[in-house]
């Protein structure tokens, strides 16, 4: 390992390397190809999955004002929708089979291909090796075929978009017997096939990514790093990485069941089904066997998309606010915790199903308890920035409103939680109100956050402040104001899934609600077409970075060259010497000392 010397600036740690210049890391000539499609640089395979998850993003949501359309204006035509739906909205008015479908893809899109692939993708891609010291990952090789596998996967589901019979229409959770008999709807059919070959392409995606995760924090940390050094973000996906490991291979099982029943005669979830009047042959089999395999994963799931959101939010809050994290290792144990407890708690989603009280009330016990190491995490967030010197920056704002929504979408989970009241509320708006809030807008908020605090280190720009403030005020604004009102409506009984309200004299005083609610909706998805335009503007004409570290950050990443090439440093890899977040006057006017600088005399080690 060799000498550093540290030059120290108001904004900005130097390390000039006095060693031989890549000691054992040799570059080679890169034609387009190998350097930018199959790229085995982490850094290109992040950007690879951060864009493919923004192109799936705006198709999933413009999927949902499709039917927000549908359910704000149920007797009302729109000619644009026959433009872009063709024969499924003829005359402007969307079909109910596609209705479904729509919900259905939305539902896939978001939470698999977006908020997991292009969550965890990109930020464990981006960051893993640069934030512990490594050239790249333990297997590149296999850091390139997640992507690929993961961008086959899109492939095969977009196809599924354009089947004559539709894409799969069962819901997002696929159930039997829906699912599994191609008779039982358009959407059963071509598409449905097509969706569970795509999503088992994605779990083999997701397995070599996690594999490789793993492997390489546990293996290639540099000199000094050891785990209690690691910031909190890598900690986070870590775990998230150990979840999809442990997981996936149950839900990737569910799905090979799901295909054998539909092509190959047998009866893992079907039994005694009656078509027309008419009994199919097929004897033995439980609907509610696929619901275990697939909340297995599912509930993890919860987290393999909240931990990456819950770790950058923890780097950005303590970066902007100019304070060490508060509780460091108690942030690690309540991961640990939240970790465990995921694997533990996945029937609460089948309290309806008729299962005993008893079991219902061991898992209503294990669901209240994760709560614990959860309200540990914002207790330590909002203790971290009480009296810091706050920096109110887009990624801080959106930092910040991670912590909101996850606070009040977690709050309505402890409703859920308990068995008894879960009864009247599970079918309800009340569950997508819950779900969307904690489980799909607080982690849209915290991968915002990690995009607008990590890309300079991306793409040597900065993002456009301004549009990014108004990204963030409407979106805030119009993610709460679309969803607290369902909680209202899950209540009162209003049901989900159901494509028009308007027969239900119960429900008709919500009409003027729900047309609100998609206003807000169609609102909150062209402020998320100012991120996009302002995100593909500046990786071309941002403002340039002029300084390697221009937040000011103590870990390592912002060591590295301000366009870092393949390898991470031109030089031996720096040596770690503290923890990550050192925020303190370093007796040269800086507020922070990054981690390679060497304990002073009498300095004690965090």
């Amino acid at each position: 390992m060799s000498n550093s010397v540290i030059i120290e600036g108001p904004n900005v740690a130097h390390g000039i390397d006095t060693g031989d210049h890549h000691h054992g890391h040799e570059h080679h000539e890169q034609h387009f190809i190998t350097k930018y499609i199959f790229s085995q640089d982490h850094k290109v395979i992040g950007k690879q999955f951060l864009i493919t998850g923004i192109v799936w993003a705006v198709i999933g949501a413009l999927m949902s004002v499709f039917f927000r359309l549908q359910l704000g204006f149920p007797n009302e035509t729109f000619p644009i929708m026959e433009k872009f739906l063709g024969e499924w909205a003829k005359g402007g008015k969307l079909s109910p089979e596609f209705y479904y479908a729509l919900v259905t893809m939305h539902g896939t899109i978001l939470v698999f291909f977006v908020l997991t692939a292009g969550l965890s993708g990109t930020f464990a891609n981006l960051l893993i090796p640069l934030q512990i010291g490594a050239r790249d990952m333990a297997s590149p090789f296999m850091n390139m075929l997640s992507y690929w596998f993961f961008f086959l996967s899109s492939v095969i589901m977009f196809i599924s978009l354009f089947v004559q019979t539709g894409p799969a229409s069962g819901g997002w959770t696929t159930y039997p017997p829906l699912s599994a008999l191609k008779e039982a709807s358009l959407g059963s059919g071509v598409g449905m096939d097509l969706w569970l070959i795509s999503m088992a392409l994605f779990v083999v995606s997701s397995l070599l990514g996690g594999l490789n995760y793993i492997s390489t924090i546990l293996n290639m940390r540099t000199k000094g790093m050891t785990m209690t050094r690691m910031p909190l973000t890598i900690w986070a996906l870590l775990f998230t990485a150990v979840l999809g490991v442990l997981s996936f291979p149950v839900l990737l099982s569910g799905f090979v069941l799901l295909i054998f029943d539909r092509n190959m005669g047998t009866s893992f979830y079907l039994s005694e089904i009656f078509i027309g009047g008419k009994a199919l042959p097929h004897v033995g089999g439980s609907p509610i066997l696929y619901q275990h395999l697939f909340w297995f994963l599912g509930h993890p799931e919860v987290y393999i998309i909240m931990l990456p959101g819950m770790g950058m939010a923890s780097e950005v809050l303590s970066n902007h606010s100019r304070k060490p994290i508060f509780g460091y290792m108690a942030m690690i144990i309540s991961l640990i915790g939240i970790t465990l407890l995921a694997f533990l708690v996945w029937a609460h989603h089948m309290f309806v199903t008729g299962m005993s009280p008893f079991l219902g009330s061991v898992f209503v016990l294990l669901t209240l308890l994760i709560a614990v190491p959860s309200a540990v995490k914002v207790f330590n967030w909002l203790t971290t920035i009480w009296r810091g010197n706050i920096r109110f920056t887009v990624p801080m704002m959106f930092a910040l409103g991670f912590v909101s929504l996850f606070i009040s979408g977690g709050l309505t989970g402890i409703f859920l939680g308990n068995s008894a009241l879960d009864i009247h509320l599970h079918d309800t708006y009340f569950v997508i109100a819950h779900f969307h809030i904690v489980m799909g807008v607080s982690a849209f908020f915290g991968m915002f956050a990690g995009i607008y605090h990590w890309f300079p280190k991306m793409f040597g720009r900065f993002m456009n402040n301004t549009l990014g403030y108004i990204h963030f005020f409407l979106t805030f604004a119009g993610a709460y104001l679309i969803f607290w009102p369902m909680h209202y409506e899950g209540i009162a009984g209003m049901p989900r899934r159901y494509y028009d309200y308007s027969a239900w004299e119960s429900f008709k005083h919500f009409d003027n609600l729900n047309a609100f609610i998609s206003i807000a909706a169609i609102m909150v998805f062209f402020a998320q077409l100012i991120f996009v335009v302002n995100f593909f503007a500046s990786i071309f004409r941002g403002r340039k970075v002029m300084v390697k570290n221009p937040w000011g950050s103590p870990t390592l990443e912002w060591t590295t060259e301000i366009n870092p090439g393949h390898g991470n440093w031109e030089g031996d890899i720096p040596e770690v010497h503290r923890w990550p977040y050192d925020y303190k006057d370093d007796g040269n006017g800086n507020d922070f000392i990054p981690q390679t600088v060497p304990l002073r005399p009498g300095e004690e080690a965090h």
